[in-house]
């Protein structure tokens, strides 16, 4: 579980983040929303330690990694796994190098031991016999599965996913979406995804925070957010005539009043 307590953050005399607070529970999906410049970014790498907060906490498992020592954080970030937008793989090594990358650094394991792992890893997500490929002769979607095997590979308890389906098309992103849920649920991580992509929300939204001009504007599941009044949520989401019919029609679904198409009679 992750929490954020009260968090604050400014650039100079720009106000990022105000008074944020939110709880992200282990094996559930966490979505941070926003408009971009809505400080869902800052608000990502402010968890992670990347940026400093300016007052408030953030606490692993209780355990309050804004206030801890130099020491104390890497063997947290040791516990985190990082699936970057553009994959962040490294272009002049191989499939099986990218995702040992992290054993490398971060392990004593023998070579056997490593590549047992990552050949696990692979498996996971799909990628088995890709070892020596390199990224250039990978699809897009293959290269993010890549990033979500690196991520993993420590076998972390907390999983930051920032846009991971930027760049690539529906289908694949569902085939993203439901690997990231499935790992989430497996190995029971928390699960945080900074997301622009309306339908991971949907599919994958156990717990959504949408975040507006750097204040926490709405929080909820993906089955509450069908139903909300707030006018910027709505405005942000069902933008479109096309996705305001589907919010209707998903509410009929949700209440009981239409048959889903997709469920068993």
């Amino acid at each position: 579980m992750i929490e954020v307590k009260n968090i604050k953050k400014s650039f100079g005399d720009r106000v990022v983040l105000e008074e944020i607070s939110a709880v992200m529970k282990s094996g559930q999906c966490n979505l941070i929303i926003g408009a971009s410049g809505s400080g869902k970014t800052v608000l990502m790498k402010c968890m992670v330690g990347l940026f400093e907060p300016d007052a408030g906490e953030v606490l692993f498992n209780g355990k309050s990694f804004t206030s801890m020592k130099h020491l104390e954080r890497t063997e947290i970030r040791k516990e985190i796994g990082m699936l970057f937008q553009g994959s962040a793989l490294f272009d002049s090594l191989t499939v099986e190098e990218n995702v040992m990358f992290p054993l490398n650094m971060f392990t004593k394991w023998a070579l056997k031991q490593k590549l047992d792992r990552v050949n696990e890893v692979l498996a996971r997500v799909n990628l088995v016999d890709t070892n020596k490929k390199f990224p250039a002769e990978l699809s897009g979607g293959m290269k993010k599965r890549v990033g979500i095997a690196r991520a993993i590979v420590l076998n972390p308890k907390y999983l930051f996913c920032d846009e991971p389906n930027s760049g690539l098309d529906p289908q694949t992103s569902l085939v993203i979406d439901k690997l990231i849920r499935e790992i989430t649920t497996e190995y029971n991580i928390t699960t945080v995804v900074n997301t622009h992509d309306m339908n991971s929300v949907m599919e994958i939204g156990n717990y959504i925070l949408y975040m507006y001009k750097g204040k926490k504007e709405w929080e909820g599941t993906n089955k509450e957010i069908i139903f909300t009044k707030n006018r910027l949520l709505n405005e942000f989401i069902f933008a479109s005539e096309f996705l305001q019919d589907a919010k209707q029609m998903r509410m009929l679904e949700e209440s009981g009043k239409m048959p889903n198409p997709h469920k068993p009679q």
